[in-house]
């Protein structure tokens, strides 16, 4: 129950923050809002090979050698369900 908690709270927090479907924010503002990195629901592996967690269908991705740190938010989108049936 306390991670279901959890997801949900992220899943809010990324929701707040990415109101057009896709953003970057630096972490520190979604830490301030009480976003916890550790629990997702899934992944997707875009084409470039980037990583993105999701809680849901709130996506996010820790941009490398951002100063400061800065994550990518995504939504999910109906292709990213085509690519995963084809790495299957």
């Amino acid at each position: 129950e306390e991670v279901k908690g959890i997801l949900k709270s992220n899943r809010r927090i990324l929701k707040q923050f990415n109101k057009m479907g896709k953003t970057t924010i630096r972490y520190s503002s979604l830490v301030e809002a009480g976003f916890n990195k550790n629990y997702f629901t899934n992944f997707w592996k875009s084409g470039g090979g980037r990583v993105y967690l999701f809680c849901f269908e709130q996506g996010f991705y820790a941009i490398p050698g951002s100063n400061p740190l800065k994550y990518s938010l995504i939504q999910w989108q109906d292709y990213m369900r085509d690519d995963l049936a084809r790495e299957e």
